[in-house]
């Protein structure tokens, strides 16, 4: 009865899935409507009533998990007075979680997916009902958030990469890339509202109101999975499990397209992003500005990616979608060159906005082609693939620190992305692969179906 009242775009209606011919259609469990009254171009997947709630389901579930990283974070020092604290919190998090990212797609794509993420998701949820009950009582201590960070990486291979590996079943090929690209739009709100509504929910309602808020959003995130039709792979296959986790890398070796991509969406993840980590050390060492600076350059980060992709939703499909790719991410490189050797804040900041705005196209378009070129049986296997490349980032920060030691953090972003250009210029000049991807068939074939 609540949600009748906040939203009428949420009331259940039979199914109906929008595909090309050649999709199959998979059955479900009960009838309901993906029909909805036209949307404008921008988000057009959002007809699509199941892929409505796929997408809510995200984005409080993020909503929830960002905001309780800072809670987290703020208990680990607070029980600890040691910043080690904190990346031992962050290390529990995403070693299982990258290790967990080679099997899970193989997981992913060998049972029903809506079953999958709301038990996974289930789990989280009692997870943090027991860190509230430690908090509540009084007796949290540090090793309890040690455990309790490890399940949550142990269960997020299952999360994101299952609902990504649901999106084509509800929305079809053709408007994949607008919801691919919504997806990105709600995660990008999610790490901007998150973290800024709770520091403003602890000093209102205590630290242990705010977890409880972060609680009831999970329950919200896992009440939209409900909502949605089961959704089963088209694997057939009589084939092992490990033998199905092999078969991910022998799908990418013999796909030259999708390997090409998620090489090409590597290189921005080591060789620039890893800037974010280092905006503490620009605002305190090279421009001296303030805290709160740092926290607007923060939310200019997040902003930008907004920006970014909603303009992949808006010209999506009117797009050449692998020649933006690379364009996007030259234009990346090209733009935090400039903010890494910005001698002056209110100069770096309007360029970092910029540069965030074409990184996101560029991984966002990115996600999309691969997801697009991908055969639907192996879909959560390249979901799964996709996400250790993000999972992958740390790496890149380990070099960057290295360096910047001895030739101040400035001179090494600068070099890291020039490098980054160059490898763009390299993949556009040297790999025929992506310069012709935008006339595979199997991405031609959407722009016919619309038409």
């Amino acid at each position: 009865m609540l949600c009748r009242k906040i939203s009428p775009l949420f009331q259940p209606r039979p199914w109906h899935f929008s595909m090309s011919e050649s999709d199959p259609v998979k059955p479900v469990d009960k009838p309901a409507a993906t029909a909805a009254p036209h949307m404008p171009r921008s988000f057009a997947a959002l007809e699509s009533i199941p892929f409505r709630w796929l997408v809510s389901s995200l984005g409080t579930f993020f909503l929830a998990m960002q905001g309780q990283l800072v809670v987290r974070s703020l208990l680990a020092y607070e029980l600890t007075q040691s910043p080690f604290a904190l990346a031992m919190v962050n290390l529990v998090i995403a070693t299982p979680m990258s290790i967990g990212l080679l099997f899970s797609g193989a997981i992913i794509d060998r049972v029903e997916r809506r079953g999958l993420t709301i038990v996974s998701q289930s789990i989280v949820l009692v997870n943090e009902l027991v860190v509230l009950a430690l908090l509540v009582a009084g007796v949290l201590e540090f090793w309890h958030l040690l455990v309790t960070a490890f399940i949550l990486g142990v269960n997020f291979p299952f999360l994101m990469p299952t609902r990504t590996a649901m999106i084509y079943s509800l929305v079809g090929r053709e408007k994949l890339g607008n919801a691919m690209a919504l997806q990105a739009t709600a995660l990008n709100i999610a790490r901007i509202v998150g973290p800024a509504g709770m520091g403003l929910l602890i000093p209102l309602i205590t630290m242990p109101g705010a977890y409880l808020v972060s609680i009831l959003l999970y329950g919200f995130s896992i009440y939209g999975m409900v909502r949605l039709p089961k959704s089963y792979p088209d694997n057939k296959t009589a084939k092992g499990f490990f033998e199905d986790v092999t078969y991910s890398f022998k799908y990418v070796a013999n796909n030259r397209a999708i390997l090409l991509c998620l090489i090409f969406g590597l290189f921005p993840m080591l060789l620039a992003l890893p800037i974010i980590s280092f905006l503490v050390v620009f605002t305190e060492s090279v421009w001296g500005v303030s805290e709160t600076a740092l926290g607007i350059m923060m939310g200019s980060v997040g902003v930008g990616g907004i920006i970014g992709s909603l303009l992949v939703a808006r010209l999506g499909d009117t797009m050449k979608r692998a020649r933006v790719m690379m364009f996007a991410a030259l234009i990346f490189g090209v733009f935090l060159a400039g903010f890494s050797m910005s001698p002056y804040y209110y100069v770096a900041l309007p360029i970092l906005l910029v540069s965030n705005i074409f990184a996101n196209m560029s991984q966002t378009l990115n996600q999309t082609l691969i997801q697009l070129l991908a055969d639907n049986e192996v879909r959560g296997r390249m979901s799964s693939l996709m996400m250790l490349t993000v999972g992958l980032t740390p790496l890149g920060v380990l070099p960057v620190a290295y360096f910047a030691e001895f030739y101040g953090i400035a001179n090494t972003m600068f070099v890291a992305c020039i490098m980054l250009v160059i490898v763009v210029l390299a993949f556009f000049m040297l790999s025929p692969t992506l310069r012709k991807l935008d006339k595979d068939p199997r991405l031609t074939e959407i722009q016919e179906v619309q038409d």
